[in-house]
């Protein structure tokens, strides 16, 4: 399982769901392309990703009505819930660590390159171990576990080729690492776009700085997504892996459905969209739908605790369980949400 954790939360008109017929005041900037799929269109930047999109599952109406930070979006998307009163709830590669028989040698959780860091608000992200504890807590690049315990966080043995198919920036080594790392036997590599949306180009395109502008997207952000998430797709399926391995594309929410006063957009829980490729997923098809404006879910509205538990059914685990926390506490891996059978089908 592969998460690509887009940080900042990218606008469904500008990537998943544009909308050619709106007006330009939510059009926004960019066209938008066929794909592999008839009748499917996406942003104009993604050329790449368009040309795949057959192995793709595309949702389009994720939403959640929490708070509209960053953080709900990452806690929801991550664990499954909302943390509420200082709760620290694990991530579910955690929780994956803790129910599986762990491989020898290989750790069962890892986040590439890092943790998420400041987002705007001082609560969890949702990618610790929370109540289960420090043995079941991820390990990154800074940990001394990853030089010492893994070969395949050394990049050098790669082919010039494959690392440059990836592209040149962090992204797109962290997802060549990802490869790597699900090659290697760890069950779930999460990997963060970005750590932090402050003063750096990343997918919070409010329009000015010390945030992104949508120019910032057709310039950099959108081509390194674009790059990257293609050629993970090719590797995996090269080497035989993406029947197996769930990858997982997203955001923590949309953007506003009509650009605002400096051109950009700002934090939009009510809609967003999510990719899945692999990991016994049926390609090719569009879960749900927003409506003519991508302002809401028209069609299937889709929320985080089913990616959740969708993710957990990829890996073989019962989402319906609970754990055993000791001292008579239980924990459910997912509240009242099921996996999106569809994705499936």
């Amino acid at each position: 399982m592969i998460l690509l954790m887009l940080v900042g939360g990218p606008s469904q008109l500008e990537t998943w769901d544009p909308k050619p017929d709106a007006p330009a005041e939510v059009r926004g900037p960019f066209g938008s392309i066929a794909t592999a799929v008839p009748g499917v269109r996406i942003n104009e930047h993604l050329p790449r990703l368009a040309q795949r999109l057959d192995r793709l599952t595309l949702i389009r109406s994720m939403h959640h009505d929490a708070a509209p930070i960053h953080e709900t979006g990452h806690q929801l998307l991550q664990t499954g819930r909302l943390c509420r009163h200082g709760e620290e709830h694990p991530h579910f590669g955690s929780v994956v660590a803790r129910v599986t028989k762990p491989k020898s040698g290989v750790p069962p959780f890892v986040v590439v390159p890092g943790p998420i860091g400041h987002t705007g608000v001082n609560v969890s992200h949702g990618q610790t171990a929370g109540a289960l504890g420090r043995g079941f807590e991820p390990i990154h690049l800074r940990s001394e576990r990853s030089s010492t315990e893994l070969g395949a966080f050394d990049l050098s043995g790669e082919r010039a080729s494959v690392r440059e198919s990836y592209g040149p920036t962090r992204f797109g080594q962290g997802c060549l690492l990802a490869r790597r790392l699900v090659e290697s036997g760890v069950r779930v590599v999460a990997v963060n776009m970005f750590e932090t949306v402050f003063n750096r180009i990343s997918w919070d395109c409010h329009g000015s700085r010390p945030f992104s502008t949508l120019d910032d997207y057709a310039a950099e952000v959108l081509p390194t997504l674009d790059q990257a998430f293609s050629a993970l797709l090719d590797d995996l399926q090269q080497r035989g892996l993406l029947e197996t391995t769930l990858v997982v594309a997203t955001g923590e929410f949309g953007r506003t459905p009509r650009l605002n006063a400096a051109g950009g957009r700002d934090h939009w829980p009510s809609v967003w969209s999510a990719v899945l490729a692999g990991g016994g997923t049926q390609g090719g098809q569009v879960i749900g739908a927003s409506d003519k404006i991508a302002s809401t879910p028209s069609d299937r509205p889709v929320q985080p605790g089913e990616l959740v538990a969708t993710m957990y059914r990829s890996l073989g685990i019962d989402s319906r369980r609970s754990l055993d926390l000791g001292q008579g506490e239980s924990l459910a891996l997912v509240e009242g949400a099921e996996p999106i059978a569809e994705a499936f089908a």
